[in-house]
């Protein structure tokens, strides 16, 4: 069978994606469309962890505190001028009569963000294993204690609500598209090698004249831009965002996606984002019914500890699954068959 180009499939998926976002959009209800769309933004998020702690073998901690800035700027920058002055007294003048539009938004939300990850990665990224992981964790309780105690800008801990609610399912596929297509793109190219050097053995990376610093600074501050985005889209979507609205546990999640999936996998991290989100909404009902609230976690727990066994790889490795050629396989068998079963007749 000829290889298709990476392109071309990624093109028709996106085609088909469209199509049943558009069917969806218009026959589906409002708590539908809400689940879908928490859907799209958790594997905006998976995804863009996976550059960290999949191609450059990071353990960050941190996205739910570039969720934090990210949402927060995006809602500064879209709420309504006439209410900035009453709920945010010490914005600068010059900030309190803006209303940008949901887009320029949502791109500065994610280059501030960025910011954060870069200016703080200098110092954070020099360290290793469980010690980054603790440092980037204290990252979120930093992020959360400034969005509390500086009430002028932020409106501390009571959060700003009644946003205007922009999101919508074409916003996160819009960027759930970009998310996946821009990681793809980085994981083939010569820099996404140069990150899995680095993961696999950073001294011969580095004795082969890789810059491990700058290409850690990069994937992480790259990671913490779609975080920022994501936190955007979720705070429009939920019309509030509070300094506790993304905290340490859901962190967690996202680590727990990340590995279930594979670390270093794009498809099984969007995959697994997707399950677990699905199946946790489904639990809910059922932990209602019986009584035992915070059983989905304790599912997930033990899920997280069979694949640490036995596949400690995650669903994928780092492999990305050819779909196209699954599905030739799988006709090529059925064709062999069918004329397999022609010739007994005959």
């Amino acid at each position: 069978m000829e290889r298709r180009s990476p392109l071309l499939a990624f093109l028709a998926a996106a085609l088909v994606g469209a199509v049943l976002v558009y069917v969806a959009s218009a026959g589906l209800d409002p708590y539908i469309l809400s689940i879908i769309a928490f859907i799209g933004i958790n594997v905006i998020l998976a995804v863009s962890l996976n550059i960290t702690n999949g191609f450059t073998g990071l353990f960050s901690l941190g996205h739910p505190a570039f969720m934090t800035v990210g949402g927060y700027v995006t809602a500064i920058l879209t709420l309504p001028a006439a209410r900035k002055p009453h709920l945010l007294p010490d914005l600068p003048a010059w900030l309190a009569h803006m209303n940008w539009p949901f887009l320029p938004a949502l791109i500065a939300g994610g280059l501030c963000a960025s910011l954060v990850a870069a200016v703080v990665g200098f110092p954070v990224l020099r360290l290793r294993g469980h010690y980054l992981a603790v440092a980037t964790l204290g990252l979120i309780f930093i992020i959360q204690g400034l969005a509390t105690n500086l009430d002028g800008y932020t409106r501390g801990a009571l959060g700003l609500n009644g946003l205007p609610e922009l999101t919508n399912l074409w916003w996160v596929y819009g960027w759930m598209l970009l998310t996946l297509y821009v990681c793809w793109k980085l994981k083939h190219s010569s820099l996404g090698r140069t990150m899995l050097a680095i993961r696999e053995n950073e001294l011969a990376a580095s004795c082969l004249g890789v810059k491990i610093t700058m290409t850690r600074i990069f994937s992480f501050a790259l990671g913490a831009f779609f975080a920022g985005v994501a936190g955007g889209l979720w705070a429009h979507l939920v019309t509030l965002v509070t300094p506790t609205s993304f905290t340490f546990l859901f962190a967690f999640q996202l680590v727990v996606m990340v590995v279930l999936g594979g670390t270093g996998s794009i498809t099984g991290a969007a995959l697994i984002a997707a399950i677990l989100t699905i199946a946790t909404e489904l639990l809910h009902p059922v932990e209602e019914a019986i009584g035992l609230y915070g059983s989905s976690q304790l599912l997930l727990a033990v899920a997280v500890l069979l694949v640490l066994i036995y596949r400690p790889k995650g669903l994928f490795g780092t492999a990305e699954p050819d779909l196209f050629a699954w599905i030739g396989k799988w006709q090529g068998r059925q064709q062999t068959h069918s004329g397999s079963k022609r010739q007994r007749e005959v």
